[in-house]
């Protein structure tokens, strides 16, 4: 991880992310540094770590194809990008809590006794919640997941567009996957700018804050 980091500059990372909606074509991003990027993107919080963010890389011409009739006004991004990153969100994610707790143990980072108590409390919920509860965990781990993808990416060089203009109801079906496990969040367009984003305007602090 960290190899092919361009940028390293956080302010320049966070005040030039633009939604880019044009991409330059002939830029592609090797599998290696795909991985690099969501390995880094990975590093985000996420529910008692359970990690529910899952990942569809559309990069090819034929999964291109058969994603173009579902992204509605999102064309552009679609053909032109490096590829589009279907974040999904995992209901079942519990089934690697004892995978990652074990890593944890393994590195030296928890002991035996906390993984053991942890493991069994999250299984002792998890599989319990009602779906709807799931669901909605599901996506603010991987909302917080594809935030963090977008910087990771202006990090690497590329730019990014999130959309959510697209079929929910279709998406995950369309590639082979279990619409009842996983469910859309969002997609991000990935890849070069050939045009700019516009720049943008944000609501001042006084405007968004309850102070009490």
């Amino acid at each position: 991880m960290l190899e092919h980091i361009q940028n390293n500059d956080f302010v320049s990372i966070i005040t030039g992310r633009r939604s880019v909606r044009h991409y330059d074509e002939q830029v592609k991003i090797t599998t290696k540094e795909m991985q690099d990027i969501i390995n880094e993107a990975s590093l985000a919080p996420s529910s008692a770590n359970i990690q529910p963010w899952r990942v569809i890389v559309v990069h090819t011409p034929e999964g291109k194809d058969k994603l173009r009739p579902l992204v509605q006004f999102n064309t552009q991004q679609n053909d032109s990008s490096a590829a589009m990153l279907i974040i999904l969100g995992d209901t079942q994610s519990e089934q690697y809590v004892e995978e990652i707790y074990n890593m944890a143990v393994e590195q030296g980072k928890m002991p035996q006794e906390v993984r053991d108590k942890q493991v069994s409390q999250i299984l002792g919920m998890f599989p319990l919640l009602p779906r709807d509860m799931k669901i909605e965990i599901a996506k603010v781990d991987a909302s917080l997941f594809a935030m963090q993808l977008m910087l990771v990416a202006r990090a690497h060089g590329y730019d990014t567009n999130p959309m959510a203009g697209f079929e929910r109801d279709k998406v995950v079906s369309a590639f082979d996957l279990d619409d009842e496990r996983y469910v859309p969040v969002m997609i991000l367009s990935i890849g070069k700018a050939k045009q700019e984003g516009h720049e943008s305007v944000r609501l001042p602090s006084d405007k968004i804050t309850f102070w009490r």
